[in-house]
């Protein structure tokens, strides 16, 4: 579940023979019976992070989405991903080199169609591409920083499903 090289924000899928009633109760009352974790839950969704002493710059969080799925089953839909905050700074991030880009290529083409240099704009487009991979590896150096934190939420949420 956590091998995916690529995906910056891993997602898993299970079926439990368990109501999803039951299972949203479980979690709940875990709220109050440890401290290693904040479980909060919304509706059909659990939210598990850690205490805020023990959070970093790139400490993941869990949201699951429990739905009913027949009689006294359910399906978890699970998703590993930094505080939400850190995630919409960094789509920032990619948005605004992604328009960068776009803007440089364009004016680099008009450049080049009217026959005037275009070698900075070239370079500028080029870099946008830099930029982007310096992006991509910055968000997996924090995914592997917090991959530890992961299997720890990771267990949480297995135990707390199946040993209750």
């Amino acid at each position: 579940m956590l091998n995916n090289e690529i995906v910056l924000r891993p997602r898993f899928k299970f079926d439990v023979e368990i109501n999803n009633e039951d299972l949203l109760s479980r979690f709940e009352s875990k709220k109050n019976n440890q401290n290693n974790f904040i479980v909060t839950r919304i509706d059909d969704h659990v939210f598990i992070r850690f205490p805020k002493d023990q959070q970093h710059y790139w400490s993941p969080q869990l949201h699951l989405e429990i739905n009913e799925k027949e009689n006294c089953s359910s399906t978890v839909h699970g998703l590993f991903g930094p505080n939400p905050t850190i995630w919409t700074m960094f789509m920032f991030f990619h948005f605004i080199v992604a328009g960068l880009f776009i803007a440089f290529a364009i004016w680099a083409y008009t450049n080049f169609t009217l026959d005037n240099p275009y070698a900075m704009q070239l370079f500028l487009t080029l870099f946008m591409v830099v930029i982007w991979f310096a992006l991509y590896l910055i968000g997996r150096m924090g995914k592997s920083k917090g991959e530890n934190e992961m299997s720890a939420l990771n267990n949480f949420m297995k135990k707390t499903i199946m040993n209750f």
